[in-house]
């Protein structure tokens, strides 16, 4: 019988503080990021954070921690979709 992988889960939480700075545990890691989006993979899907002029301040993929500051203006989540490989990989998929 295959034996099942089991992933280790980080607890995961969002800490806004008056719209301009945001504390996110549980992160695996961050995709991309520009000053108006940051993409963070987590165990409980992508999450999307829009704004402007934002900065990371903190990434620590080994404690799962980001921080970053500026104009944040929302959040979302959607299923994890990071694929590896490359270009082709995702071709032949």
């Amino acid at each position: 019988m295959p034996e099942e992988k089991k992933q280790v889960k980080r607890p995961h939480s969002l800490i806004l503080e008056d719209r301009a700075y945001l504390t996110v545990t549980g992160v695996s890691d961050v995709d991309s990021f520009t000053d108006q989006k940051v993409i963070a993979y987590t165990d409980l899907g992508e999450l999307s954070i829009y704004g402007s002029n934002l900065k990371i301040n903190k990434l620590s993929v080994e404690s799962g921690e980001l921080t970053l500051e500026g104009n944040i203006f929302s959040m979302s989540y959607s299923e994890n979709q990071k694929t590896s490989g490359g270009f082709f990989a995702r071709l032949l998929k």
